[in-house]
């Protein structure tokens, strides 16, 4: 286990489940994933659901809102990347041809936040931190270990992102496969996959990664908890094994069981 009490500005800090059932949501994940569960109230009805790892952050999820079911917005994840200004980066953003969806605004005394859409289409959010880092675990099972972005145009999204954070995102040394990865500072963080590789239809997005143990076991504990696999368990080959799942109110993600070193 790594313990984190500070993510680095362009890291992957925080992940939120917008779900059409909080409480289904709450049984899905701690039986899957061992998540347990802290409610913060938000209103007379309303909750914030904070998922915890061995009593560190793991994530959280909300109830989506009217406005955002009105508007058609289904059952998903959304990643937060750091910034030490949420204000300058989403300007920044702005600039690079994002579109500002929303803030940036106070979370209580929590931190300061944005919502953005990249120029290819794929929605995700800005934290600046206060009194609330984001995630503060890593390298057990549950908890957030990468994030693809499926987007039509890699080539605008790199100038975007490299842009806005100063990611590096290169194709690996003697992959052929075109899949480009995401280096934040020192670190690897995520990739794009080849755009050839996607439904056309699908709309950009982010696709979070969850470690696990065994990857088979856990995509079939999923299906009996009511998931649905949009692909099954499939090696990469010196990598790990991975599955892409759909949770019961179809919110999608995926989990990760690292190959072994030797």
């Amino acid at each position: 286990m790594t313990q984190i009490d500070k993510h680095s500005p362009g890291a992957f800090c925080w992940i939120e489940l917008g779900t059409s059932d909080q409480n289904a949501a709450k049984s899905f994940y701690g039986a899957l994933f061992g998540w347990s569960v802290n409610d913060v109230p938000m209103g007379p009805s309303d909750f914030y659901t904070m998922f915890k790892l061995q009593g560190r952050d793991a994530g959280a999820a909300y109830t989506l809102r009217p406005d955002q079911r009105e508007q058609g917005v289904p059952p998903h994840w959304m990643i937060y990347v750091a910034a030490d200004s949420a204000d300058e980066a989403a300007n920044k953003a702005s600039q690079l041809g994002a579109t500002v969806l929303a803030g940036p605004f106070d979370v209580s005394d929590v931190g300061r936040m944005a919502v953005l859409r990249d120029p290819t289409g794929a929605v995700f959010s800005l934290w600046q931190p206060k009194r609330n880092s984001g995630i503060g675990i890593a390298g057990v099972d549950g908890a957030l270990c990468w994030a693809d972005l499926s987007t039509p145009d890699p080539a605008r999204a790199t100038e975007f992102y490299s842009g806005l954070f100063g990611w590096k995102i290169m194709a690996g040394e003697k992959d052929p496969s075109g899949y480009l990865h995401i280096v934040n500072g020192e670190a690897f963080i995520g990739g794009i996959p080849p755009a050839a590789h996607r439904d056309p239809n699908m709309p950009a997005h982010w696709l979070p990664y969850f470690t696990v143990s065994d990857c088979d076991a856990s995509a079939a504990q999923a299906t009996g908890l009511g998931a649905r696999l949009h692909l099954a368990p499939m090696t990469m080959e010196k990598v790990g094994r991975f599955a892409v799942v759909a949770d019961p109110q179809g919110a999608v993600f995926a989990i990760f069981q690292a190959a072994r070193r030797d």
